[in-house]
């Protein structure tokens, strides 16, 4: 085999194979321990080349290919070197060491544990570690590795070795002291070990990608870094209404007011729909996701930016500034997460509620300096529903007068309740307005569902019930000619009447038959100086029909009868004459009447009511007539 000629000084050819592969065993044993300076080399090749020329090693072909294979496979990234090494090997580079009285934060991908190594000076007796979880639970765990002997400041075997790897290759037994699992924030306060030893605090996340912060303090005493909690952490609820909800706890130390200064820790009052949190940070991630779930809907229904920040603000409860999209920090700095109660008093009163609606409320208390903080245990509350309105019973066959109240707020207006009487669970609604120019909305329900939803004006209107055991009536008031409420305002034009009756004598199965018109025709040929010819038209049911008459001076200008007023409550001598009347033929259903004893030359106004013992008694439109002065 042809040999290859080495720089002039460098010595000679390969004596032997046993000294070819000593140098190959060599130069294996420095790149796998100083990868960095092979990694970091602006130059791998030129640095190879270097390593080679020094250690006098064979440049035969196998030799060369050999170790550009193994350049290769340094080059190639991390997960190559994570496959050389066993399985029980642990890659020490790079080390993340957790510094002293700081808050570090740590990333923690899921699956995937993350070391976070320190040692404690010499004379700490104490130590303490704090570990804050975010939104998910996690493990960590706090283990020691003493050694028996001191490590020698120079190890025989690198040069270039991190503390970590120093005590990891040494020889000495490993001791796991405290372990958690959980999302709640943890602290381990136990005695320090040998003082040649160092500490591993091991975090691991299953669920998803998190963040975590660790804090390590030495000595006794608290650390002061994390706010502290009373004895009793519990938030408590001092009274409930119907749109607010008031809250106490019992104060922490850390919240002192020196000097009328301000302190640097405060609380923070959270209120939402779905839970309580652990953690601030928890907190500020579930508005976080809440924001990006809406942005999600905001594109897929293509709503308008104020619809869906108004939703925001009646989800969570924020101010319009703690609305942006912040990124999830890894840190606990203080932002505001959108506190209905900000302060240093141990009392918040959350208003702006929603009636007969549960709510969560958190309470935390903020570092503002340090940018930590502790929760206190969570508490939940549901708002007392709205006052019902009163439901008046109806009976059978009941003239109700009703007053409406067009008032804007009243959603539900005057309700009532009617149940028929025997087993076909039928009957028959009727409802008369007393204003002409009035309307009332009239809504039927029966177990929560509405059966039936119809505006009433002028005309006498009759709902047919049936198929259940009770009927639920609602009557709100409209304005005239819309389907608006009435806004509230003068009593004269907000409020106005209208009679109902409900009645289960009526046994058949749609509602009675009305008059094709409800005008009275006088005759003026038949008309005398002392009596009046007046017909109008019938149904085909058999019918009782009343006349009254009444006389007005002849430059009265309101001549129409009240159609509120009631047959039963005219005085009698008003009263003419009562008929029972019936005709099969609608055509030809026309009844009169001649009402005498009349004086000549007075004016007289008429009045024909179509009586029913199952709904209000039908009124026809009032006929003015005077009689003849001469005859």
């Amino acid at each position: 085999m042809k040999q290859l000629q080495t720089p002039a000084g460098q010595g000679s050819f390969c004596d032997s194979e046993h000294q070819r592969r000593r140098h190959q065993t060599r130069l294996l044993l420095l790149l796998f321990t100083s990868p960095a300076c092979f990694l970091q080399s602006e130059r791998p090749e030129h640095w190879l080349s270097q390593v080679l020329v020094s250690g006098r090693l064979c440049w035969t072909r196998m030799a060369l290919s050999w170790c550009l294979w193994v350049a290769v496979a340094l080059l190639s990234g991390p997960s190559t070197i994570h496959a050389l090494a066993p399985e029980n090997e642990v890659t020490l580079h790079p080390t993340t060491w957790l510094s002293e009285n700081r808050v570090t934060p740590v990333h923690l991908p899921k699956g995937r544990a993350r070391r976070l190594y320190f040692t404690l000076k010499k004379k700490a007796d104490l130590l303490s570690v704090t570990v804050s979880p975010c939104a998910v639970p996690i493990e960590w765990s706090l283990a020691v590795r003493t050694l028996k002997d001191k490590p020698p400041k120079k190890a025989h075997w690198s040069s270039k070795k991190s503390m970590p790897e120093v005590w990891w290759r040494g020889s000495g037994r490993e001791v796991r002291i405290y372990t958690y699992t959980g999302n709640a924030v943890d602290t381990y306060t136990g005695p320090a070990y040998a003082p040649a030893s160092i500490y591993i605090l091991r975090l691991k996340s299953n669920e998803q990608d998190t963040q975590v912060s660790a804090y390590l303090h030495e000595g006794p005493g608290p650390s002061g870094a994390f706010p502290e909690l009373p004895s009793d952490p519990r938030v408590h609820t001092l009274g409930v209404g119907m749109t607010s909800v008031t809250l106490n706890w019992a104060p922490s130390s850390s919240v002192v007011v020196k000097d009328g200064h301000r302190p640097h820790h405060e609380y923070c009052v959270l209120v939402n729909h779905k839970h309580n949190y652990r953690s601030l940070c928890a907190a500020r991630e579930g508005i976080r996701k809440e924001i990006q779930s809406v942005q999600k809907r905001q594109r897929r229904d293509k709503q308008s930016k104020e619809v869906v920040w108004g939703t925001l603000k009646d989800l969570w409860w924020q101010q319009p500034d703690a609305l942006e999209n912040r990124e999830s920090s890894t840190t606990d700095k203080f932002e505001d997460p959108g506190c209905v109660c900000r302060d240093i008093e141990s009392v918040c009163t959350v208003s702006d509620l929603l009636p007969d609606t549960q709510y969560y409320f958190d309470v935390f208390v903020v570092d503002r300096v340090n940018g930590t903080s502790a929760a206190y245990t969570g508490t939940f509350a549901r708002t007392h529903e709205e006052a019902r309105p009163a439901v008046t019973s109806l009976r059978e066959g009941q003239v109700k007068w009703v007053t409406l109240n067009g008032d804007a707020r009243n959603l539900q207006g005057d309700q009532f309740r009617f149940k028929p009487r025997g087993w076909q669970q039928n009957g028959l609604l009727t409802l008369h307005t007393c204003n002409s120019t009035s309307k009332v909305k009239v809504t039927v329900l029966s177990k929560g569902q509405t059966l039936t939803s119809q505006e009433v004006g002028h005309q006498l209107a009759q709902i047919w019930l049936h198929g259940a055991p009770s009927y639920l009536i609602q009557l709100q008031a409209l304005a005239s000619g819309s389907s608006l409420v009435i806004p509230k305002g003068d009593s004269s034009k907000s409020k106005f009447c209208l009679k109902m009756q409900a009645s289960s004598a009526y046994h058949r199965r749609a509602v009675p038959v009305f008059p094709t018109t409800l005008q009275i025709k006088s005759f003026n040929k038949l008309r005398t100086c002392n009596s009046v010819t007046l017909a109008w038209m019938g149904t085909e049911e058999r019918s009782l029909y009343c006349v009254y008459r009444r006389q007005i001076p002849l430059d009265s200008k309101h001549t129409s009868t009240d159609r509120c007023i009631d047959p039963e409550s005219r005085p009698a001598k008003e009263r003419v004459l009562c008929k029972y009347f019936q005709e099969l033929n609608p055509r030809r259903a026309v009844t009169t009447a001649v009402v005498g004893e009349l004086e000549p030359g007075m004016l007289y106004v008429f009045d024909v009511y179509l009586m029913r013992r199952w709904g209000l008694p039908i009124k026809y439109h009032s006929k003015t007539v005077r009689t003849r002065s001469e005859c």
